[in-house]
């Protein structure tokens, strides 16, 4: 039975002894069935990690993050937090994460306290069909096969990632439909209620589960501009660099609509944009990631 238990078992930390910053967590990545960890396993640990050291309310506003080497998987991962700073409206945070004594990841992480003022958002995209009409990653990829995708692929794409995720057009797992074009949109919600967390309040979890699932298709987009699947034979990507903005508080129980452009090709790197909106389309989160684009026979 799919679960969300691999986000929530992700982002456990657990206190450690700090050697090299202020405060210090260990996390374990989790299992997928590729050469390396996934890269919202880290987003999502620093980002707790940061968390676990504001104490005055404050929420997480926005995190900046680059991804330094290969991580593996299912191995500890101890993140060093700075404090850097604790301002009335806004805290700054460092986090760096090591593994085997090497630094994997580092990110910094900023807090605000929040104020009255005006509002503004851009608006949700219309004509998306709901996602009670899509298919499920399970039923698209129940009767296909192709490409490098195994029997542990599928079974991870259908329900080991915690998330249901429904894209407009059809899922670039194996092919790409239609003609290539730099946008598309998908639906996402935990296949369960979301577990309790230790260390977070419940609003914390879920900011923490936006930066874990966002980027499993940031980079879909480039694929779709390139037409490449993720099973083709010879891709490899990586995530290079990531910025997230919170906007505002979201409850990861209903369906959320994760609206993603891509905006430039080239030189072996590409850059997708992404935003999230509730099913009312109030605008919570945007996202912006630049990752390595490899493949046979493809020039940029």
């Amino acid at each position: 039975m799919s679960t969300s238990q691999i986000f929530t078992d992700a982002v456990t930390l657990k206190a450690a002894e700090a050697e090299v910053y202020d405060v210090a967590f260990t996390a374990t990545t989790q299992p997928c069935p590729w050469p390396k960890a996934y890269g919202g396993d880290m987003v999502a640990q620093a980002a707790v990690a940061a968390i676990r050291t504001v104490t005055d309310g404050k929420s997480l506003n926005s995190m900046h993050s680059y991804f330094m080497r290969p991580v593996d998987i299912g191995a500890e991962v101890r993140y060093e937090v700075e404090i850097l700073r604790d301002g009335r409206g806004y805290s700054t945070r460092q986090v760096r994460g090591y593994q085997g004594g090497r630094p994997v990841y580092v990110c910094m992480a900023s807090f605000a306290a929040g104020e009255p003022g005006e509002d503004f958002q851009v608006s949700m995209p219309t004509g998306v069909p709901a996602p009670e009409t899509l298919p499920s990653s399970a039923d698209y990829l129940a009767d296909r096969a192709g490409g490098t995708m195994t029997e542990t692929s599928r079974a991870y794409w259908s329900g080991g990632r915690s998330f249901d995720m429904r894209h407009v057009p059809g899922p670039v797992y194996l092919t790409v439909e239609g003609e290539p074009a730099p946008h598309q949109a998908l639906w996402v919600r935990p296949f369960d209620t979301l577990r309790d967390v230790e260390g977070l309040t419940a609003e914390q979890r879920d900011s923490a589960a936006l930066a874990y699932v966002c980027d499993y298709t940031i980079l879909e987009p480039v694929l779709r501009v390139l037409g490449l699947a993720w099973a083709d034979e010879g891709l490899v990507t990586a995530s290079l660099d990531h910025a997230m903005w919170f906007h505002r508080p979201v409850r990861m129980g209903d369906w959320l609509l994760y609206a993603q452009d891509a905006v430039s090709v080239g030189q072996g790197r590409g850059t997708g944009v992404g935003r999230f909106f509730t099913v009312d389309g109030v605008l919570v989160a945007t996202v912006v990631q630049e990752g390595m684009i490899r493949a046979a026979g493809v020039t940029s």
